[in-house]
């Protein structure tokens, strides 16, 4: 069976969704007094920081700004999964006043937002029934838009997700259950969780207190989002083929480098699709696999077919290594 690990260079792929180097572009539509002065926090503290250190990565000013005051923090932490967010809100006027919405997994006008239609295309088109699972470490929500409620589950099917608020009523009495087959890992988080549940939309990509790992070198998981390590480490042991897109095998990200060598080592062909696609550092990771890469479809899409359909190193493990 095949995993797919996907990173930021996948929702760029898909959607256009920043890379870390590129989150502050500052292309977020502000609702509010609250979220202007936010907003404008950041960009202050961002432009001293360029100043200060011309040299240094995105990353490296987010650590920073984490070990500043509370507001600095928040707003921060607020800023980046409000980036990753802002092509799945829209405002409308409701009730005699302007009101937000976020994008919920299954609602129909999901097809019109920002990749939803590639990443389903490219799962269906191109991988198809035999993807084992997925293990992520985004935080959109492009993936869950993409599957459908019923496509996916984080690690426990039949799981019921949390309505995003008093609308729509029908949520509290029917909740959204996960019934998909195919487990998705966030080993990173989510926009759409928080210390307190699962949500069926990004909401918390709005207020700032999504559960995320910040994008900071040296990140460490921690407790709160050990059972989607766990769950990536079994999605990788039960598969014998990985399809990594997108994923740009960042030194900081040591952590989670270390479990894809620990629970990867029964792959035994490893496929990049990426436009630099790293091969020597996933050699180093799996030393005894067979390691090819590839371009992005549309130019790819003929050889990655080829690729999955392939079962020279098939092996059948079950779910129970």
């Amino acid at each position: 069976m095949i995993a797919l690990l996907v990173g930021a260079g996948f929702s760029k792929w898909a959607a256009g969704l920043p890379l870390a180097k590129e989150l502050f572009d500052f292309k977020v539509e502000p609702f509010g007094v609250r979220e202007a002065r936010r907003l404008e926090r950041v960009r202050h503290s961002k432009a001293v920081w360029d100043l200060e250190h011309p040299a240094e990565p995105a990353e490296a000013f987010i650590a920073f700004a984490l070990e500043q005051d509370a507001k600095s923090r928040r707003a921060v932490l607020w800023y980046v999964v409000r980036r990753l967010s802002d092509p799945y809100v829209w405002k409308e006027w409701h009730a005699f006043r302007w009101r937000r919405h976020v994008l919920m997994i299954d609602e129909n006008r999901k097809r019109a937002r920002p990749g939803v239609r590639h990443v389903r295309d490219f799962l269906v088109n191109v991988i198809g029934p035999r993807l084992m699972g997925v293990v992520t470490t985004n935080y959109d929500l492009l993936m869950e838009y993409s599957m459908g409620t019923s496509g996916f589950n984080y690690g426990s099917p039949g799981e019921k997700l949390q309505g995003r608020g008093p609308y729509p009523l029908s949520q509290w009495h029917n909740p959204v259950t996960l019934t998909g087959r195919v487990p998705l890992a966030k080993v990173h988080g989510s926009i759409s969780w928080d210390a307190h549940g699962r949500y069926t939309d990004g909401r918390r990509g709005l207020t700032g207190d999504a559960l995320i790992i910040a994008p900071v070198p040296h990140k460490a998981p921690p407790r709160s989002l050990g059972e989607q390590w766990e769950l990536a480490g079994k999605i990788l042991r039960g598969s014998s083929r990985l399809l990594v897109f997108g994923f740009a095998f960042n030194a900081y990200d040591s952590a989670f480098l270390e479990l894809l060598e620990m629970q990867g080592r029964g792959l035994k062909d490893i496929m990049l699709v990426d436009t630099a696609p790293n091969e020597n550092a996933a050699r180093r990771i799996w030393k005894d696999a067979i390691v090819n890469s590839l371009p992005p479809p549309p130019q790819s899409e003929g050889e990655l077919r080829r690729w999955v359909k392939g079962d020279a190193f098939e092996v059948a493990r079950g779910w129970n290594t």
